[in-house]
């Protein structure tokens, strides 16, 4: 039988008040679903909130990273995802391609013991956990340079996975050199190698659209996220991470005109004029939208039966070194 979705949201709702549930909604998801967050926010924010709260089920509307920073945060706790989907820059890297890129170093020089690695929030468990092993720490978007100004006082070389163009922008905004692992240059004369990785929606954001919009309306303000090419960071505003790109633009006058570059969805919900998406094309994470109302539903509807469907699992050790490595983060 097929619901409407105002008869999902009742269903939901109705589901959520019996159960001992808490949903949680990224950003990037869906308005629909987005709505039916109890926690809402980007994906470190959410993994920390839900610690505090006292439901036994969590259930994650996101992508599967984010999944298991909560059950990595939380390991009592049961996360089920409607949808696990994949974020397409955490499968850029795994644990043997983090392997691939130490070596890489070695190979040129690099003691492994010179070498500390971070890595960007958006990877899988196995990723953070080698990280945490070498003695490395998480980062996001919006502490990324408080972690890499306390990490660069070590004197090592800083491997920097997954994505590229953050630890790019971040190396431009310190006055550092970086370089990208397959780029051609030398590692030993950088002092942050980036793994060559990136966001495929971030990418469609280009000089040339800022351009066409600086030319349209004068005076226009351009925002975007540093998951963005340095290009357009460069030519850029104001650069930040979700949450500050949200403050940033919720602030501004109401006559004051903003393109931003970063998701569609979290765009579309910031203001009712004057803000306007940086791209010709619609900038969509195809994964963050594959979690639908009727996925929720089916979900809770699981957790009802005493069937739970999509229950996130870490092993042990994967478990131990990931948490280290989100816990030295969450110390600075």
């Amino acid at each position: 039988m097929q619901f409407t979705n105002e008869e999902l949201k009742q269903k939901i709702n109705e589901l959520k008040n019996k159960l001992s549930v808490t949903v949680v909604s990224h950003f990037y998801q869906r308005d629909e679903v987005f709505e039916m967050g109890d926690i809402t926010g980007d994906s470190l924010e959410l993994a920390v909130r839900t610690r505090d709260d006292d439901a036994e089920f969590v259930v994650f509307c996101g992508v599967g990273f984010m999944g298991q920073s909560v059950k990595v945060l939380s390991p009592n706790k049961r996360v089920v995802m409607p949808k696990v989907a994949c974020c397409a820059m955490a499968r850029m890297i795994d644990s043997m391609y983090f392997d691939d890129s130490v070596k890489f170093l070695q190979d040129n020089g690099i003691s492994k013991e010179n070498i500390l690695p971070i890595t960007y929030i958006n990877s899988n468990a196995d990723v953070k956990a080698k990280v945490g092993e070498m003695g490395g720490m998480v980062c996001t978007s919006s502490n990324a340079k408080t972690i890499i100004t306390t990490a660069i006082k070590e004197g090592k070389k800083i491997l920097f996975v997954p994505d590229r163009c953050l630890g790019q922008n971040i190396a431009n905004q310190m006055g550092l050199k970086s370089c990208v692992i397959g780029d051609g240059e030398n590692p030993n004369e950088a002092d942050i190698i980036c793994y060559n990785g990136f966001c495929s929606v971030h990418q469609l954001f280009t000089v040339d659209d800022i351009n066409f919009y600086r030319k349209k309306y004068p005076g226009i303000l351009i925002a975007t996220h540093p998951e963005c090419d340095p290009s357009v960071c460069d030519a850029s505003d104001f650069v930040g991470s979700t949450s500050q790109l949200i403050k940033y633009i919720t602030e501004l006058p109401e006559d004051q005109k903003v393109a931003v570059g970063t998701e569609f969805n979290m765009v579309n919900r910031l203001r009712a004029k004057n803000t306007y998406v940086l791209s010709s094309t619609k900038p969509e994470c195809p994964t963050m939208n594959e979690t639908t109302l009727e996925d929720l539903y089916v979900t809770l509807k699981a957790i009802d039966d005493g069937e739970p469907i999509n229950e996130i699992f870490i092993d042990e050790k994967t478990q131990k070194w990931a948490k280290i490595a989100l816990e030295r983060m969450l110390a600075l």
